[in-house]
């Protein structure tokens, strides 16, 4: 392009610049030099480096402006040329203040490495550090252009020749240039400098910590931080925020045993009255560690009735051991009857109201669905419920448990009634949503099968993230084995045995099945009915008859719904109960390769990637 034939656009710009000059609004010196500078930029920005530096030249002599110089270099460095760049900046250099000339050797250092001229670089590096002033201004801004041009080395030794200056107080600046150099001890070290004298830089430390270290994955950067901690303590004693970044960082490593300790340290020096525990204690079971649960919510327990975090604690021990023991299978139905004991004890310690009525919830289904003892729960439940001073939502769970009883105890009505009750108080809520499924499952036990479809299907279509995998599967149940069969009996048979399972009526729901399966020979509830057979067997901790059902749901009926389930059951099953390890890798892998879909995916290949050793890798 020909510098001196201006495109349409700067034309018409000169245009208007000289008629303003001649209406006297402006002078033609004062329009000549914003026309020359206009047009330096326009072929700056354009790209259009030749023709930018013949403006740029003109205009650097008369104007030595920092934008001016700024656009000049980046010009004369676009188009290789050397020695006008250095005269630029050693022209600028001379003309800098003292306090500013430490930068501008930077650019001259940048200047030779841009032309492979390293030693002249390092020189015009070591002239700036020392050409330093004293003060934090001078040290930042000299440190900050080594950084841009990853020179972190020379911005450390800024820092240390600042200190030796006299000035102090860079442990943040020197925290993260130590991260960006990949010296996370010495990141870490600078860290405990700056919390011991500014805690309030707590949370930016640990999002760093986060950032840089991987605690959860690189177990040499966790004992880093680790010693390092456990040194400030010792160094710091009076000081809060080193022990409360121990907890943290034992959170963050789920290593919550190891937190207790200290989180009981700082319950007591700054008297939270337990709040800390129970949010550990939370955390804990939350992440499965029921032990260090049941170890903080007792600790609060022990504060005595003034605590303000007494009767919940108290509930939480219960619960916890309430929610090990019927997750369990087999279940220990002698556990759970000392466990009920436990919970009266409790009841007649605190008495039965709204603050204990989920430990009346959680007796009452122990005593129905495995101590034969429903009548009394049911009785615990009405009680419960006829007072006037519950929480909304408390009353609408226990009524959820008391509806499942009826169930168990095959008033079927009586629960839908109760189900229906609470899906027209909490419409919108997960409540509402849970006794909805609910009522499906007692019109599916009562074999309404379409009445049931239609409540799943408005369930899943109204609260598609929330609905439950029960709800899930019972929806695919129906849709896989009776919408398409033009005989309503074996689904009807079905039903009547899922019930009775659930009633823990195990040898009567199997004859139920066997009955099913012979008068329907090759149904397609097949694979469904060995499923069920193979639940109930593990129930009865018969794990062999139950893993050679699992088995033959995989080798025979590997597209059906059931295929996914019966592989994780045996998976989990060979994993844990067996303890082959290598066989259980296997079942993982192949249920990750065959269902990629399925809903065990997630856990399947966190458990397969442990075994596997991807973590200590």
């Amino acid at each position: 392009m020909n510098p001196t034939k201006p495109m349409p656009t700067v034309r018409r710009l000169l245009q208007a610049l000289a008629l303003l000059a001649c209406l006297g609004w402006i002078t033609p010196q004062v329009a000549h030099g914003q026309t020359d500078l206009e047009l330096a930029e326009f072929y700056y920005n354009e790209g259009s480096y030749p023709q930018a530096k013949l403006y740029l030249e003109g205009i650097w002599k008369k104007n030595k402006t920092h934008a001016v110089y700024t656009m000049y270099y980046a010009t004369l460095l676009a188009l290789d040329d050397f020695d006008k760049a250095e005269k630029v900046v050693k022209e600028r250099l001379k003309r800098r203040h003292k306090n500013s000339r430490s930068t501008a050797l930077v650019d001259l250092g940048s200047l030779y490495l841009h032309f492979d001229r390293r030693e002249q670089a390092l020189e015009a590096f070591m002239e700036a550090l020392e050409n330093l002033q004293p003060g934090r201004p001078s040290a930042v801004s000299l440190a900050n252009a080594f950084i841009k041009l990853d020179e972190l080395d020379m911005a450390l030794a800024t820092y240390e020749r600042a200190e030796k200056l006299g000035t102090t107080g860079f442990d943040y600046e020197l925290a993260n240039l130590q991260g960006m150099r990949g010296d996370f001890e010495g990141m870490v070290d600078a860290y405990m400098a700056l919390l011991s004298t500014k805690p309030n830089y707590l949370r930016t430390v640990q999002n760093s910590l986060n950032r840089n270290l991987r605690l959860t994955t690189i177990e040499d950067n966790r004992e880093l931080v680790r010693v390092s901690l456990l040194r400030a303590i010792q160094t710091y004693p009076d000081n809060t925020v080193f022990p409360e970044l121990l907890v943290w960082h034992f959170n963050q490593i789920r290593d919550f045993a190891s937190s207790v300790i200290h989180a009981k340290a700082l319950d007591l020096r700054l008297d939270e009255q337990g709040v800390r525990l129970m949010e550990l204690g939370n955390t804990a079971q939350a992440n499965g560690d029921t032990d260090t649960a049941l170890e903080c919510y007792r600790y609060v327990a022990s504060m005595g009735p003034s605590n303000p975090y007494y009767f919940t604690a108290r509930n939480e021990v219960l619960q916890v051991r309430f929610e090990v023991l019927t997750a369990a299978v087999p279940a220990d139905l002698d556990a759970m009857g000392l466990l009920a004991k436990e919970y009266a004890a409790s009841l007649r310690d605190l008495g039965v109201h709204s603050e204990t009525a989920m430990m009346v919830k959680d007796r009452a289904h122990l005593l129905a669905f495995y101590l034969q003892r429903a009548d009394e729960g049911i009785g615990a439940l009405e009680a419960l419920l006829a007072e006037n001073d519950l929480n909304d939502r408390v009353a609408a769970a226990c009524k959820l448990t008391l509806g499942d009883i009826y169930v168990f105890e095959g008033l079927i009505w009586d629960a839908s009634l109760l189900f229906s009750q609470i899906v027209l108080d909490f419409k919108d809520d997960p409540l509402g949503h849970e006794a909805k499924f609910r009522n499906a499952r007692v019109s599916y036990f009562g074999g309404d099968f379409n009445w049931a479809q239609s409540q799943l299907d408005a369930l899943k279509a109204s609260t598609s993230k929330l609905i439950s995998n029960d709800a899930i599967d019972l929806s695919l149940l129906i849709t896989d084995n009776f919408n398409l069969d033009t005989l309503t009996l074996p689904m009807e048979m079905y039903a009547r045995a899922d019930l009775l399972r659930m009633q823990r009526k195990f040898d009567v729901a199997r004859t139920t099945l066997d009955s099913l399966t012979t008068a329907f020979p090759g149904h397609v509830l097949e694979d469904e009915v060995l499923m069920m057979s193979a639940d109930m067997f593990l129930e009865q901790d018969r794990l062999d008859t139950a893993m050679t059902l699992y088995q033959e749901v995989v080798d025979l009926h590997f597209d059906d719904i059931t295929g996914d389930d019966a592989l994780w059951m045996l998976a989990d099953l060979t994993h844990n109960r067996l303890s082959d390890l290598a066989t259980a890798q296997t079942l993982y892998e192949q249920l990750l390769f065959d269902f990629p879909g399925s809903l065990h995916a997630v856990e399947a290949r966190k458990r397969f990637r442990a075994l596997r050793g991807d973590e200590l890798e």
